[in-house]
């Protein structure tokens, strides 16, 4: 089949939209570049200074900050298209990229919709309709019911669906995805509760409360085909990616090839999903998703119909650039010759740098990323999002960059990825960055045998621990913190500025500071003297110390007997110090604090700034440990906080709709007694 694109189509793409934001934009515009079709970029009000922003040729501001006031705005986006001249609107993923009234208004508009039809994109909005859709294709199936409104909630009917699919019970929201409306059932006593909180959940984040219950299967691996179609009936698929690691039924880690697929299961899953294409007469890039069990049977999950966020691992083992046959395709040509006859080579791996507190429960936070700096290594790709200066706010994903590596075989992805993640500078905000490194590096997933419940098995705080068999890696970095902070203030000094701070020609009281790192406070003391530097750190003494360098930026020190390169990086406070131990975020202790920085006792603290969205409390009330008090909603996630003990509810600061800061009182509960 020839790849000549037809004059008429392919001369309307001109200028592309991109109706969205982050690194998913920065990729569109790279290969719009390539191709010389001119990008348009659309920002909200916390998006002005983002990289894509200034990557693109030219941009529309769009008022406001919340995805409903500004991305989710089909009449915005399409203006925008107006006034721009742009002629064809690539959605990316998220937002209104599986929006068939969307894809329709474009029609309407005359703007091609980089996407497939607005027909299948509305049969596989629904779950349910896209499970009978795929059984009539042959595509294997789980077992299971559907609950759309409160008779459906009949505990005897709930009771009967339950014996005929069996426990456990996947329960699941039909119209959304994120793990926003699922719960996982194992007994009967459960599933009542299960079923009307999934309802409420998935009502409040994609508006209809529509949810199915299917059998859930043990320990699965989550694996998905991607496929191509384009207008001639043509559909192909481009090999699987293993999606298993995921946390909150949110990925983090992707590959391809997966370790679990050999060429005769391959094949049968290619299949399976060229089938489900074909029944959609799909055209563009899609991905049809399966549940698979440890035996290698393996059950329809979804097709989205739009670009994958892990979408690089399959570019890198096909070579093919798939946002170049979505416009391609877009622009009613053929699929490219390169689809037609794909063999993948190599491994890639892809993985989610996230800003988050992995410790705190993988709660999302914000902040400024005062430097976000990645290692150039052979093999290693970055989609960004940001840079260093971004601000990282509340009302979008928390996903900072894909760090993707590819090699011969998965071990040389594996250890490219990791050593990567490793010399990354990231200061400003905390993120997942040394779990990923410790997920890499872990045996089990070295060996392959991994499975959705991964993270289950193994504790996040064991996988982050990364100490190159050093157990004082806060505290040598609290000591380096301390020696490029005397180095800043004698060269910044009007006199003897070659002097060391300190310094006496006569025994003195050493000088002294402290750091915090997370909940340990390092006390630091150091004197400069005739005979050289002497220090202690808490209870550590180091026998020996030569410093070869020290400044504001840099420290070049042996400590005992071992010599390494710090870099140190500045912000009020807050130190951040990278080295070949690893990186540690440390803030000066004040030494005489604000005593109205002291908060009440009993105080809950808002760990992210969000939106409250619940108060299940009232003043006056009793509760009990565990007991939900307030729920916030920052970067499309809902976060319950718990009071911690019992007694009872004192004060109320917050109400429902208030925007508060990480740090901000949302409640206090004291022991009743007193």
């Amino acid at each position: 089949m020839s790849s000549t694109i037809p004059k008429t189509r392919r001369a309307a793409i001109t200028k592309l939209l991109i109706a969205n934001r982050g690194e998913i934009a920065s990729r569109i515009i790279r290969t719009a570049r390539e191709m010389d079709i001119a990008t348009v970029a659309l920002y909200s009000d916390a998006d002005i200074d983002a990289p894509y922003v200034l990557q693109a040729d030219e941009s529309v501001h769009l008022p406001g900050t919340t995805p409903a006031d500004t991305y989710l705005r089909a009449d915005l986006v399409l203006d925008a298209a107006r006034r721009t001249g742009a002629t064809a609107v690539h959605p990316g993923y998220g937002f209104l990229s599986e929006n068939e009234q969307f894809a329709r208004d474009c029609a309407a508009a005359g703007v091609i919709f980089v996407g497939p039809s607005p027909e299948a994109i509305a049969a596989m909005g629904s779950k349910i309709e896209a499970k009978r859709m795929m059984a009539a294709a042959g595509v294997p199936v789980l077992p299971g019911a559907t609950v759309e409104n409160e008779s459906d909630e009949d505990p005897e009917r709930l009771r009967a669906a339950a014996e005929k699919i069996g426990f456990p019970i996947l329960v699941k929201a039909a119209f959304g995805g994120g793990g926003r409306g699922m719960r996982i059932v194992s007994d009967q006593s459960e599933l009542t509760e299960a079923v009307g909180s999934a309802r409420r959940e998935a009502a409040s984040a994609f508006g209809n409360g529509t949810v199915f219950l299917e059998k859930f299967v043990q320990s699965p691996r989550h694996i998905e085909v991607q496929i191509f179609g384009d207008s001639y009936g043509t559909v192909v698929h481009l090999g699987e990616r293993e999606c298993s690691i995921q946390r909150r039924y949110q990925k983090i880690i992707e590959e391809s090839p997966s370790t679990a697929v050999d060429d005769a299961l391959r094949d049968e899953l290619g299949r399976a999903a060229v089938a489900a294409g074909k029944a959609l007469s799909y055209e563009g890039a899609g991905t049809v998703e399966f549940v698979m069990a440890q035996d290698g049977s393996f059950y329809f999950l979804e097709v989205n119909t739009r670009l994958q966020v892990e979408h690089p691992v399959t570019e890198l083992v096909t070579g093919i650039d798939l946002v170049r046959g979505q416009l391609l395709v877009a622009a009613g040509a053929p699929l490219p010759e390169e689809m037609l006859d794909v063999t993948p080579q190599g491994h890639a791996m892809e993985v989610r740098l996230y800003a988050e507190d992995v410790a705190a429960g993988f709660i999302p936070v914000s902040g400024t990323l005062t430097t976000l700096e990645f290692a150039d290594l052979p093999g290693i790709r970055v989609d960004a999002g940001f840079a260093s200066g971004s601000q990282v706010s509340t009302y979008y994903d928390p996903m900072l960059a894909k760090v993707i590596g590819y090699g011969p075989d998965r071990d040389a992805a594996c250890d490219r990825v990791a050593r990567a993640l490793q010399e990354t500078r990231i200061h400003g905000v905390t993120t997942n960055r040394d779990l990923l490194i410790g997920i890499l590096r872990e045996p089990e997933f070295r060996s392959g045998a991994i499975d959705t419940g991964y993270l289950e098995r193994h504790d996040p705080a064991d996988l982050m621990i990364r100490r190159n068999g050093n157990d004082s890696v806060e505290q040598i970095h609290a000591l380096v913190a301390a020696l490029a902070a005397q180095a800043d203030r004698r060269a910044t000094s009007s006199v003897l500025p070659r002097l060391p701070s300190g310094f006496r020609t006569l025994p003195s009281a050493p000088q002294s500071v402290s750091f915090r790192a997370g909940e340990q406070v390092i006390d630091v003391e150091y004197l400069f003297g005739r005979t050289g530097l002497s220090v202690r750190v808490g209870d550590w003494r180091p026998e020996s110390l030569e410093v070869n360098a020290a400044s504001a930026e840099l420290v070049d020190i042996a400590i005992d007997g071992v010599r390494r390169r710090y870099r140190i990086t500045r912000s009020g406070a807050a130190y951040f110090v990278d080295s070949a131990l690893g990186a540690t975020e440390l803030h000066e202790v004040e030494r005489f604090p604000d005593p109205s920085d002291i908060q009440e006792a009993g105080s809950l603290l808002a760990p992210m700034p969000g939106t409250v969205v619940r108060v299940e409390v009232s003043e006056g009330q009793s509760v009990s440990a565990g007991d939900a008090v307030v729920v916030l909603e920052a970067m499309k996630m809902q976060h319950t906080i718990r009071t911690p003990s019992d007694g009872i509810v004192v004060k109320i600061p917050v109400a429902v709709a208030a925007q508060v800061d990480s740090g901000a009182v949302l409640a206090v509960v004291q022991d009743g007694e007193n």
